[in-house]
């Protein structure tokens, strides 16, 4: 594998990132000269800014570069669903990490506890399906729409087998194991769009039988860990109208009067 490029300068970020790595093409081992280099991570928020009235940004993205950074409480949810995108941030290959936190490898440890059958099945053949329907709206006689075509063909072939052997085995290698197979096929699949048939019907079969996953996640080690997170990034507020180690005066719980 080439050497990971020097990591960009973040967004500005209300928090901490715990973990960020390169995803998309360059993961799978689609990537040649010119394309993008996508980025993806997750932050953890000061806790004392989840207090007050108005809740910080949940996302942070930027195109140049291109990066996307989820507050923690929102990756795990995208996570528990099986989100196709975010999920692969705690399965690619160890020399595609930028930013590794002691936190950021705990979550990594707990990938498997996100899965769950039913939600791999809804969201990656949902992916796939959305990518099934660009299809059918391109117009492969111009050569930039016959482009995005055949990229849209390869993240359908992409999505399916990713989805089968997650089913079938529980594990998620982000980098494939026959990425040209996969872009061959997705130029045919690009003029021929029917042939995408065939293989989004043998996946939901295949998904629909047994499989490795349990029938619903465990959230109880994903939340024990996002309370590490709160806890490590919460700073006590210091009141200004008192001072340090001095009480406040108590009404003695009773209200004054309103008008």
């Amino acid at each position: 594998m080439s050497a990971v490029p020097a990591a960009p300068v973040p967004p500005s970020v209300p928090g901490t990132v715990l973990l960020s790595g390169i995803v998309g093409s360059t993961a799978y081992g689609f990537a040649h000269a010119g394309s993008d280099l996508d980025r993806l991570g997750l932050f953890a928020t000061p806790t004392e800014e989840l207090h007050g009235l108005h809740r910080p940004a949940e996302s942070q993205v930027t195109t140049a570069p291109d990066l996307t950074l989820h507050e923690a409480a929102k990756w795990c949810r995208l996570a528990l669903g099986c989100n196709p995108t975010a999920s692969e941030l705690v399965w690619l290959p160890d020399g595609l990490y930028e930013v590794r936190t002691p936190l950021g490898d705990e979550l990594v440890g707990l990938r498997t506890a996100f899965l769950s059958a039913p939600a791999v099945r809804k969201a990656y053949l949902g992916y796939a399906d959305q990518q099934f329907r660009k299809l059918l709206t391109r117009d492969t006689t111009d050569p930039a729409t016959r482009r995005r075509a055949a990229k849209h063909a390869r993240h359908l072939v992409r999505l399916v087998g990713q989805a089968v052997r997650l089913h079938e085995t529980g594990r998620n290698p982000i980098r494939l194991p026959d990425p040209e197979r996969i872009r061959e096929l997705g130029e045919r699949i690009a003029d021929h769009p029917a042939l995408a048939e065939g293989l989004l019907a043998d996946a939901a079969d295949r998904l629909a039988g047994p499989g490795a996953l349990p029938a619903a996640p465990d959230p109880r080690p994903v939340e024990a860990w996002l309370r590490r997170v709160r806890a490590a990034h919460y700073t006590p507020p210091q009141d200004p109208l008192h001072n340090p180690g001095t009480p406040a005066q108590s009404t003695g719980g009773a209200l004054g009067p309103t008008g």
